[in-house]
Formats: structure tokens, C-alpha cells, sequence
């Protein structure tokens, strides 16, 4: 038991990420300040404009991404460093391009960094496609 115990202590392993440790606590103290920053800001351009800022948005859900990135290795649930040892986290949430939507119309988005259009419901009643046989019946049923 002595010897594990001295082995565990005199380990440069355990060292060299306890000194990690401890910059990343205080990299987590200071991306919890600028989320508060981001927060009062977030509101105050809700409350101004009556909508919040897709920019803001998109940085706040990448800060939360690493904040949790940075308490995974500080409790020893990932062995992965975070940023700056690895790339920002990127935020996945969508964010819209073109203006406001409109019902009935398409919306390009950006989900993950890449562009795909994706359809709104439209407020016309869903038509069915004619099939071909169908549409040989209606033909013969003509005058």
C-alpha cells in the first residue's frame, strides 16, 4: 500500500494535470463571467428590439458547450482538454439568414455550420398527388 501510495504521488502524470486542472478553473471562471455578460445582453436586445440576436445565440450555446467541455475534465469524465488545447466548440443551433419568416415560404438555415433549406407548413389545405391511373380515369370520365 506504502508503495502505491508514493508511486500515485511521485507520478508527473497526475502533476502535469492537476496544473491543467487549474488553469481550466479558471478558464471556467472567466467563461462564467462572460456568460453573464452575454446573458445581460441578450436581454437587453430582446427588450429592445422584441427579439433576441442569433449571434448572441449561436456564441452562447458554443460558450455553454465548452463550460461543460471544461467541467468534464475537471471531474474526470473526459480526458480530452479543451479549448485552447482543442478546437471552439461550434454551435449547432439554427439560425436564420433571410429576415423573418413567413408562412408558407422556405427558410434557409445553417445547422452545424452547413446551408439547407427547410420548408415551412404552408396554410393551403395538403393535396394529395394524382396518380397516373388516376389521372387516366379522370381523362376517360371527361366529355
Amino acid at each position: 500500500m506504502d508503495q502505491q501510495l508514493k508511486s500515485n504521488l511521485m507520478s508527473g502524470k497526475q502533476w502535469l494535470r492537476f496544473i491543467y486542472m487549474v488553469f481550466f478553473a479558471v478558464c471556467l471562471q472567466v467563461a462564467g463571467f462572460v456568460m453573464w455578460v452575454l446573458v445581460g445582453l441578450q436581454f437587453l436586445f430582446a427588450l429592445i428590439t422584441g427579439a433576441d440576436n442569433a449571434n448572441l445565440r449561436g456564441f452562447g450555446q458554443s460558450l455553454s458547450r465548452y463550460i461543460f467541455q471544461a467541467l468534464k475534465f475537471l471531474t474526470y469524465n473526459s480526458e480530452e482538454k479543451p479549448f485552447p488545447f482543442a478546437d471552439w466548440p461550434r454551435a449547432e443551433c439554427e439560425t436564420v439568414l433571410e429576415g423573418e419568416l413567413q408562412e408558407g415560404s422556405s427558410q434557409e438555415v445553417v445547422a452545424g455550420g452547413e446551408a439547407e433549406i427547410e420548408d415551412t407548413p404552408s396554410t393551403e389545405p395538403h393535396k394529395p398527388e394524382q396518380t397516373e391511373r388516376e389521372s387516366e380515369q379522370l381523362e376517360t370520365e371527361k366529355p
